[in-house]
């Protein structure tokens, strides 16, 4: 096992299933990859959805929501890859992701993590702009050595939104992210992204100064 995909859902009966595809359809070699898919605590239909899926994918249900930071924490305690790549249930990757970020990993032994540019795309998958993500980071679409995660103690589950960016600054206090300039990741845009939740941003904001 090389490469375990984590994937933390909420309530996102409409995207999930279409992001999943998108990981069991990658160019490496099936048995070389797993995805763990984490239901924190879904109430919508999106548990109906994951049962279709289930022979695909390693599930994990929680209880109650615990929050992204937290799931994503459960997904890599249950990991077996080498390597882990954190995909979000309303995006999804380019066939060829696992491929060339495990590609340059494996070639560059002394590379901590690997990050690749993304497509901003609507509701339909119609492309929007193409972003360089060394400019405008996201969480997603990174390859990271999960020994790497584990020495600085994986997410920190206080964090309900900016969890991304509070582990990156720990994780670059100590290691370094490289850079592909492909676009190999999907990033949909539509109303209901978390990051518009203004008042929580502001709060985690806030909390992520403090750090």
């Amino acid at each position: 096992m090389i490469v375990s995909i984590i994937i933390p859902v909420y309530n996102a009966e409409k995207y999930i299933a279409r992001c999943i595809r998108s990981a069991m359809n990658q160019s490496l070699n099936k048995e070389l990859y797993e995805i763990i898919v984490i239901n924190d605590g879904s109430s919508d239909n999106t548990a109906e959805v994951l049962k279709y899926l289930s022979s695909h994918i390693t599930l994990i249900n929680l209880d109650s929501n615990m929050g992204i930071a937290y799931a994503r924490n459960e997904g890599i305690k249950a990991s077996r890859g080498r390597y882990i790549v954190n995909l979000d249930a309303d995006d999804y990757i380019d066939r060829e992701l696992l491929y060339v970020e495990s590609m340059f990993l494996n070639m560059n032994p002394e590379w901590d993590a690997v990050s690749c540019d993304y497509i901003l795309v609507d509701e339909k998958e119609s492309h929007i702009q193409r972003v360089n993500s060394r400019e405008n980071p996201i969480a997603c679409g990174i390859m990271f050595r999960v020994e790497r995660l584990i020495d600085i103690g994986l997410y920190d589950p206080k964090f309900m939104m900016n969890e991304d960016m509070e582990l990156r600054i720990r994780f670059e206090k100590k290691f370094a992210i490289k850079h592909i300039e492909l676009p190999l990741y999907r990033y949909r845009q539509h109303e209901s992204n978390s990051s518009k939740d203004l008042k929580k941003k502001e709060k985690f904001g806030l909390l992520l100064k403090r750090t």
